[in-house]
């Protein structure tokens, strides 16, 4: 299983938010592409990156996460904010290795099915919900689509990636919702990135605990941050 260490990029600055609340905000440093060369430094096999800026309808920080992706050897993957083919190929054009998609998944399908055509290895959906429906344009908005509703038509456009994130859960070392990402994996047949709440080494192994059903990366932020464990020890514990 593969540990993604997240980078969220807002205001050009390395921060956590709260249950993706723009009010409960912790940074972390001044610099994306430090950060990166750190985790790439400790061990990070791949790096998941997110504009939360644009995310939340800002300017998007384009130039900073280009410089990041620049940074490092390892494959860098981006989201938040890209819903259009054009977004997805600025940042293809800078070195990304995937592109994510989120509110485009409900909003602008033919946008993802566009980019699934030129990049097929390369394209993610970031299904991010709350109480079981999809929350788009940068979590302030719940949609009215279910979260495996939307996992089985990604899957029949040929998407080759979910990353599953309980907005209830991100950011608050809670421990991620496990029966919810079990469920998507096995319904969608579809690869499934787990996300939101990891908090421990246990937490961990649980997710670990999911790759017969279709789990096989995890993205860890708070917890590293916070130093409550190591990337190598996180990496060691889902081996």
């Amino acid at each position: 299983m593969t540990i993604l260490p997240a980078v969220d990029v807002r205001g050009g600055r390395v921060v956590r938010l709260l249950r993706g609340s723009a009010d409960e905000e912790t940074v972390y440093g001044s610099d994306p592409a430090e950060a990166a060369r750190r985790w790439e430094a400790e061990g990070a096999e791949r790096l998941h990156v997110v504009d939360l800026d644009a995310a939340m309808g800002g300017a998007a920080q384009g130039d900073a996460i280009a410089a990041l992706i620049a940074a490092v050897k390892i494959p860098v993957e981006v989201g938040g904010g890209i819903r259009t083919l054009a977004d997805a190929t600025r940042y293809r054009d800078h070195g990304a290795d995937r592109v994510i998609f989120g509110t485009a998944a409900v909003s602008a399908p033919e946008v993802v099915q566009s980019a699934l055509a030129l990049w097929p290895e390369h394209v993610a959906i970031a299904l991010d919900a709350r109480n079981g429906r999809v929350a788009v344009a940068g979590w302030k908005e719940i949609s009215t689509v279910g979260a495996v509703e939307l996992a089985l038509r990604c899957r029949d456009w040929g998407v080759r990636r979910i990353q599953y994130t309980d907005v209830l859960r991100d950011g608050a070392l809670v421990g991620p919702n496990l029966d919810a990402t079990r469920e998507l994996a096995r319904s969608s047949g579809v690869p499934v990135t787990a996300s939101g709440g990891v908090s421990s080494l246990g937490d961990l192994r649980q997710v670990a605990a999911l790759r017969p059903d279709g789990v096989d990366e995890v993205i860890v932020g708070r917890a590293l941050y916070d130093r409550r464990f190591t990337l190598a020890q996180a990496r060691e514990a889902v081996c």
